[in-house]
C-alpha cells in the first residue's frame, strides 16, 4: 500500500475532502502516472474498488505499478 506523506516535511498527510498536511498548511492532489509511459491515469472507481485506465497505452494499469506524486492545489481566492 502507498504512504501518504507530504513531499515538503515527510509528515503523515491527512484526508479532509482532500490530502492535507497541517505542519505545512497545504493541501494536495493525489496524481497516478502510468508506469509504461508516465503518462496521468484516469481513475475509475466503482462499487469501491479504484482502477487505473492509460489512454495513451490503452489499458487497465495494477494500482501497485503506478507512480503517484502529490501536486500542491491551488488556493482559491
Amino acid at each position: 500500500m502507498t504512504e501518504n506523506i507530504c513531499p515538503k516535511c515527510q509528515s503523515d498527510l491527512e484526508w479532509d475532502a482532500g490530502y492535507v498536511c497541517t505542519p505545512c498548511s497545504s493541501r494536495y492532489q493525489k496524481i497516478g502516472y502510468c508506469p509504461d509511459c508516465s503518462v496521468q491515469l484516469e481513475k475509475l472507481q466503482a462499487c469501491g474498488a479504484a482502477s487505473y485506465f492509460c489512454n495513451s497505452c490503452n489499458e487497465l494499469k495494477s494500482k501497485s505499478r503506478v507512480r503517484f506524486e502529490f501536486k500542491v492545489e491551488k488556493a482559491e481566492s
